[in-house]
């Protein structure tokens, strides 16, 4: 019965890695980040996206699963 339970939840997990992989458009890419600058806010700015990052991630072509920007925060 715990085989059975850890095999579910395996198999769940992997799921949602391989769809949150799919989205982030990883595969397309041959490396993790554009550049330095990109690596800097996946790493410690997504949750306070300014307009200037905004802007960096268009003249960048940074990619990857899209941080909204709300203005007024």
């Amino acid at each position: 019965m715990k085989k059975l339970v850890v095999l579910i939840f395996m198999v769940l997990f992997l799921a949602s890695c391989g769809q949150h992989f799919t989205k982030s458009e990883y595969l397309q890419h041959d490396t993790m980040y554009k550049n330095w600058d990109h690596m800097k806010f996946s790493w410690f700015g997504p949750d306070e996206a300014t307009s200037q990052d905004v802007e960096k991630s268009k003249e960048q072509q940074w990619w990857g699963i899209e941080v909204p920007y709300v203005p007024g925060q």
